[in-house]
């Protein structure tokens, strides 16, 4: 059949939303092997709500119709109508319309749902009794003609021993097109019985269809649980009499009700119908896959509990009052038990494989099961793609929006390449305004941090290489002896930007291995001044006529400021204050005080800024300071801006000490003079340096806009 010959049957079917047949619509005989009126079953499905949204029949789009259509319309078709059936699209309406209605399948770019399909196939359908399962049963059934008279009986015997007299559970579940004429028979003592579907997995419930081969029970329920048969809750009680037999208003009569009385009529004796819409008013405007409607249409167990047998009240075959009306068949049977639904992936798949240890029960003409673990799409992972990926946690998972067709994607989480996993912490969530909330699970190459963007201690970040490359950290290179620890743990850890090493007093070079110039005995606690006018040997402190060569050193870096984004307080300890920059019998400078606001602005200084001393550089011909500008209270040529600079001191002795004196990890306020040809700070005897403090500053800014100008 083309596409064309389903739009016009689905066409025909949304005009029956009316009330009146298509045209071309007929009953289809007996001899193509139908249980019951193609039109009736269509009817009674679009129809048993009469309100326009009626037509949306579960909010599933063109299933709802071709669901009801599958029952007994496709079962005159010829063999193959059932696999062309399940090549029909599926736009699912209710998901937000993600395809048409004769369009492509939905590639799952937006909000998706697998391929419905009848759950009862390829599971076992289990029920209390069965005809002929200790001995044969003989059994008569009857039906009616158009004036509800009765037909001539039809007998046989019913014998689980016999597979041609067998009517097992399981012929309610097999192919309706191909084998029409089979079907499950209760034993005729069993005055009540229960046909039950357990799943092995949470499914997507959307109606149900059972077509009878006895006559309808006089009063039924459905029940479905959520918890694997624990606890079970009614979806729809069905009575001729509801508040008699249940004590419940009918939904013919008051919208919404819990019972119907729809279902419950003797006629037609065999071919009758129950049909039930999971999605029915007042559920038919949710958003399939919001909180509300999964309460409603997610199930992992269905049963049909049926209460009351009635026979068939066909009237004579002739008028004469004196032919004995035959006596009814008092018990169940059962043709097709269709349990529409699809696998449970929250709107994040269209494709489902089998739950691990699930075997499907084979049936005659069954081809199409529907499996109940979800490929998830959408960066979404779990059986029912209930959570997110991984590495894609930065945001809350959410279900797929069924109205708008958003996929609602899991987002991926910033973890520089550093990381294979990363959860979703609420607080980081709440932190960042609602933007990101993934933190990365298990940093690796040497990074930590929620996002693995930076360094461990004890590692510094190679600039050469992009910080996403499995060796951006290289290990720092510091020497055990030679290298201070931090104030708040033993280990010694380098500059993370640069690498440079913290070192101990008077000890130089990148890594901490050798004494300054004018230090000597490298050990444990640092090197100590040469007693001497000059430089000494490095190993003995013996006295040498003339300096040796001069390198750089770094007197302690405030490293742990870039760690941790916030400022040290460094100190050493008592056992190591003999460096060149303490030590009273090395650096006699003189003391500066803040007198008359005349002298300081008579100095005609060209900057004056709070800075933060972060190491000190001897060059041997002249001394650099470097520093973290953190205010200008002036500037005059050069511009001076917050942030990382050097000064260059002027005045030094030759046994290793500046002046004025600059510590290492201290903050200051300088004020001295621009060298406007090079672009140097310069700091020299005539530079006022103090250790800053607040007032010291506001004192400062006072005078130099009130006396300086």
């Amino acid at each position: 059949m083309g596409r064309g010959m389903w739009l016009a049957l689905l066409l025909g079917a949304a005009a029956a939303a009316g009330g009146s047949r298509p045209s071309g619509a007929r009953r289809l005989p007996s001899s193509a092997g139908v249980r019951g009126e193609s039109w009736h079953s269509l009817r009674a499905l679009v129809t048993e709500d009469p309100s326009p949204v009626a037509c949306t029949v579960c909010r599933m789009g063109v299933f709802s119709w071709a669901d009801s259509l599958s029952t007994n319309t496709l079962s005159s078709m010829e063999g193959r109508a059932e696999q062309r059936f399940h090549a029909v699209p599926q736009p699912l309406r209710g998901l937000a319309g993600l395809v048409s209605v004769v369009g492509a399948v939905s590639p799952c770019e937006k909000a998706c749902n697998p391929r419905m399909g009848n759950l009862a196939h390829g599971r076992e359908l289990r029920t209390e009794t069965a005809c002929g399962r200790h001995a044969t049963e003989p059994f008569c059934a009857y039906a009616e003609d158009a004036q509800r008279r009765c037909k001539r009986p039809t007998c046989s015997r019913c014998s689980r021993a016999h597979a041609g007299l067998a009517h097992p559970p399981a012929a309610m579940a097999d192919s309706p097109f191909r084998l029409p004429r089979t079907w499950w028979q209760a034993a005729q003592d069993a005055p009540r019985e229960t046909i039950r579907l357990d799943l092995e997995a949470a499914f997507y419930f959307t109606h149900l269809i059972v077509v009878f081969k006895s006559p309808r029970p006089a009063a039924m329920v459905l029940e479905r649980s959520q918890d694997f048969g624990e606890t079970w809750k009614p979806y729809k009680y069905f009575a001729a009499n509801c508040s008699a037999t249940f004590g419940l208003e009918d939904d013919v009569r008051q919208r919404g009700a819990i019972c119907t009385s729809r279902y419950s009529s003797p006629f037609p004796c065999t071919g009758g119908e129950v049909i039930y819409r999971a999605l029915s008013p007042p559920y038919a405007a949710e958003d399939p896959y919001s909180a509300e409607a999964q309460a409603q249409l997610k199930i992992t167990n269905l049963r049909v509990r049926l209460l009351e047998r009635q026979g068939c009240p066909c009237l004579p075959p002739s008028p004469d009052p004196q032919t004995p009306q035959p006596p009814p068949p008092l018990h169940y049977a059962v043709y097709d038990f269709i349990v529409k639904g699809s696998c449970f992936c929250n709107g994040h798949a269209d494709h489902c494989i089998p739950v691990a240890g699930f075997k499907p029960v084979k049936a005659a003409g069954v081809f199409h099961v529907v499996h109940g673990k979800c490929m998830c799409k959408h960066n979404t992972a779990g059986s029912h793609c209930q959570h997110c990926a991984p590495l894609y946690n930065d945001q809350p998972w959410q279900p797929a929006d069924g109205k708008t067709g958003a996929p609602k994607e899991c987002q991926s989480c910033k973890c520089n390449g550093h990381a294979d996993t990363c959860h979703f912490d609420m607080d980081a969530w709440l932190a960042s305004g609602n933007r990101s909330g993934g933190i990365c699970d298990n940093c690796q190459h040497n990074t930590e941090g929620q996002h693995c963007q930076r360094c461990k201690p004890g590692f510094y970040r190679d600039l050469r290489k992009p910080f996403s490359a499995p060796d951006a950290c290289k290990s720092c290179s510091c020497h055990p002896l030679g290298s201070a620890a931090l104030p708040l743990g033993p280990r010694s850890f380098c500059d993370p930007s640069t690498g440079d090493c913290p070192c101990k007093p008077g000890v130089a070079g990148p890594h901490c291995d050798r004494c300054l110039p004018g230090y000597w005995g490298f050990g444990a606690y640092g090197c100590r001044p040469c007693d001497c006018a000059r430089s000494c040997d490095p190993r003995t402190g013996d006295c040498r006529s003339s300096s040796s060569d001069v390198t750089w050193h770094n007197e302690a870096p405030p490293f742990q400021a870039v760690i941790n984004e916030s400022d040290p307080t460094w100190g050493w300890e008592d056992e190591q204050g003999f460096s060149a920059l303490r030590h009273s019998g090395k650096c006699e400078c003189k003391e500066q005080v803040l007198g008359n606001p005349k002298v300081f602005c008579g100095m005609k200084y060209t900057y004056v800024i709070k800075t933060k001393i972060l190491s000190a550089h001897d060059k041997g011909s002249h001394a650099e300071v470097n520093v973290k500008v953190k205010k200008v209270l002036k500037s005059t040529k050069l511009k001076i801006l917050r942030g990382k600079r050097t000064l260059y001191p002027e005045s030094w002795t030759n046994r290793g000490c500046t002046c004025p004196i600059l510590n290492p990890g201290l903050e200051y306020l300088v004020a001295g003079h621009e060298d406007i040809r090079t672009g140097r700070l310069i700091v020299n005897m005539k530079s006022f340096v103090q250790q800053w403090k607040s007032a010291l500053g506001r004192k400062v800014l006072e005078i130099l806009k009130r006396d300086c100008n």
